[in-house]
């Protein structure tokens, strides 16, 4: 069973999403459990301070070092395992995630990931992971929404987790064109067949699973190089 830690200010935050839908079940089919951790229980005073104001002067608090290396330390500890987990800190500051990167981490059967909050992280802290990870070029309150996308993508990569194997391969940024460029998944249709004069395409009708193949993955590109350029 693969296992994921989450080191948060806010465990409360993950209670409903981490037993809901998908994520949900793979815990409950023993594919994957994960925990949260509370960062104050690792303050080294009886205040339960995590943060201070920054060296040099300047606004917000920042999450102290030996606070973060402290939960560290003990989340391995309590564990028992003589496998060594990979470390992924929250920032956006880090590498963009993108779909490769939700692969890699899911063939991987120990992950810790590390919310911040408030300013930021004494830097020292970088020390001490093995990755860091951006979900965007945007800022948030906190890592906890970051860590929720992070872990979705990865846990429904996890075999078993989804109903049908191909439903993540089909799907947005695991096809790729003759370049192995990533595509946006081609376009969808279900019943009914004719919904206010808008037609299914007469190629999924046809039966014909090579033409309905190369069909999609044309869509694939089109879709791809029209979204790219309408972004830039």
């Amino acid at each position: 069973m693969k296992r994921i830690d989450i080191i948060t200010l806010f465990p409360e935050y993950f209670e409903v999403p981490l037993n809901t839908s998908i994520i949900g079940r793979a815990q409950k089919n023993s594919l994957v459990t994960i925990h949260t951790h509370q960062l104050r229980d690792a303050a080294t005073d009886n205040h339960g301070t995590v943060d201070d104001t920054p060296y040099g002067g300047g606004p917000g608090m920042v999450l102290k070092v030996d606070v973060l290396k402290g939960a560290l330390d003990a989340l391995i500890a309590k564990s028992n395992s003589t496998e060594k987990p990979f470390i992924v800190l929250l920032t956006p500051q880090g590498q963009p995630h993108t779909q490769s990167i939700a692969q890699q981490l899911s063939n991987l059967d120990w992950l810790i990931f590390i919310c911040g909050h408030y300013e930021g992280f004494d830097e020292r802290i970088r020390a001490y992971v093995d990755l860091e990870l951006s979900v965007g070029p945007y800022v948030l309150s906190g890592g906890e929404p970051a860590a929720l996308v992070a872990v979705d993508s990865i846990v429904r990569l996890i075999p078993g987790v989804t109903g049908h194997s191909d439903s993540v391969v089909e799907e947005s940024f695991s096809l790729t064109d003759d370049a192995d460029n990533p595509l946006l998944e081609y376009p969808h249709y279900t019943r009914p067949e004719e919904f206010n004069g808008q037609k299914v395409p007469d190629i999924l009708l046809s039966g014909n699973h090579a033409l309905v193949d190369a069909w999609r993955l044309e869509q694939a590109k089109q879709r791809t190089h029209k979204r790219q350029n309408n972004s830039q």
